[in-house]
């Protein structure tokens, strides 16, 4: 079996390399290829990914290309992980906005429409060459903003175009600590689309377990999202938002962090990564060591924006974040092996949210096996999140249409529909911005 990972040299990588280490025998895995349009970048992964093998005592071999055809020649399954426009390009997309007063996230509001709008024809093209290069390869797809860049990429390759994000499963996971129970054990009854989910209820076969969570204000407060939004507004909601919400319910707050001082993530990460790839380490080992002491900056940061507008600090600890190469192997295992495993993915609708059409892609509980991943039913919501998960859908269908036509009308109205964008001078605004410095001005001439 082959695995393509596109944007192999990502600074995420090892994580990813790491993981197939541990599962190649599972899934019968004799062949990896890295691709990526930065030579140099490969070069450095490729030496992490090396000393890592050598830690390990053991090497699964790859190739690195920097020609996306020979990748994908033959590929039974691709990882597409890249960054339309890099960090360099992420941190116009978190600073346009704030210089408005609206929130700057690269895949939430007006950063990821932004993002989105450059990165969508793209993946267009690579969906394309997939089709060409390898038609029967399952498209695992990391980039973001992943549910809007997996519906225009289904157009393409249909449902064999899955897509993957770690915040989920991350929720669920933390919320069976909570409640002292295995996870294996539990049904978590969750939905919405990427980054904008909620957790309304969790089963254990006889009963819901989540009213009693709630009800316990220690325990609440024993993991990331219930200190994040505080035990009154989870009691209030009756669910447990993905962390992601918190850029709407605190919208305001996480424009004033910024602008008390905060630095950006991506400025963060700009600046730190920089540092990395530019390393030439000799001894053996070092680049492993650079990148591991690199990661652990970054984690250590992670959510930062989020945490200050709610009124927290950092946490003394955060969990181990690599999570989304578990995510993707866990979808690998369960297709190549039919294991009829239940895993939150991106995926067509069909009849999951009723309020929605059949290919609008939503987050939600899957069945994944040889067949792909079949949605299971949600039924109704809570008509505040229906309303929001309706609002934004049409945001991302308009702005996926304004990136595949080069259309400014679309692009701006996809902005101004937007619930955190509040004018449609604004949203004006924050186009003009992007395309001046030179994110927009090819696609939108």
């Amino acid at each position: 079996m082959k695995i393509a990972v596109l944007g192999g040299g990502g600074f995420r990588v090892p994580l990813v390399y790491g993981a197939l280490l541990d599962r190649a025998g599972r899934i019968g895995l004799d062949e990896l290829t890295l691709h990526d349009v930065d030579e140099s970048r490969l070069a450095r992964i490729g030496t992490v990914l090396e000393e890592l093998a050598v830690e390990r005592g053991w090497a699964l071999p790859f190739r690195a290309t920097t020609d996306l055809d020979e990748a994908l020649e033959g590929a039974d399954f691709v990882f597409c992980a890249i960054r339309v426009g890099r960090l360099e390009g992420r941190a116009i997309d978190e600073r346009v906005p704030l210089e408005e007063n609206v929130v700057g996230q690269e895949t939430t509001g007006a950063g990821g429409i932004c993002f989105a709008l450059r990165t969508v024809p793209v993946m267009v093209r690579i969906a394309e060459a997939v089709a060409q290069r390898a038609p029967g390869a399952w498209f695992i797809n990391f980039t973001n903003p992943a549910g809007l860049v997996t519906e225009a990429v289904q157009s393409v390759l249909g449902d064999r175009a899955i897509g993957v994000c770690d915040s989920p499963s991350a929720l669920c996971r933390r919320v069976a600590a909570a409640l002292g129970r295995p996870r294996e054990e539990l049904w978590f009854d969750y939905f919405g689309l990427n980054h904008l989910g909620w957790l309304r209820g969790v089963h254990d076969g006889r009963r819901d377990l989540l009213p009693e969570l709630l009800a316990d204000g220690d325990r609440l407060l024993s993991f990331e999202e219930g200190t994040l939004f505080g035990p009154e507004w989870l009691r209030s909601l009756r669910m447990i938002p993905n962390e992601y919400l918190a850029f709407y319910y605190f919208a305001s707050d996480t424009v004033a962090a910024h602008r008390s001082g905060l630095e950006l993530r991506a400025e963060f990460l700009l600046r730190q990564q920089s540092a990395f790839y530019e390393g030439d380490d000799r001894a053996p080992g070092a680049a492993l060591a650079a990148w591991r002491a690199t990661r652990r900056e970054r984690e250590g940061t992670y959510f930062a924006e989020a945490r200050a507008a709610a009124g927290l600090g950092l946490p003394e600890e955060r969990e181990d974040l690599g999570g989304y190469e578990g995510e993707a192997l866990a979808v690998v295992e369960a297709i190549v092996r039919n294991e009829q495993r239940v895993l939150i993915v991106n995926v067509a609708n069909r009849s999951s949210l009723p309020f929605l059409d059949g290919t609008a892609v939503v987050e939600v509980p899957c069945v994944v096996g040889r067949a792909g991943a079949v949605p299971c039913a949600v039924g109704d919501v809570p008509v505040h999140a229906r309303a929001l998960i309706e609002a934004v859908k049409e945001v991302e269908r308009t702005a996926i249409s304004a990136a595949l036509t080069g259309s400014r009308e679309l692009a701006v109205q996809a902005l101004a529909l937007h619930p955190l964008v509040p004018s449609v001078n604004i949203a004006r605004r924050i186009f003009d911005a992007h395309r001046a410095r030179n994110q927009l001005s090819e696609q939108f001439a």
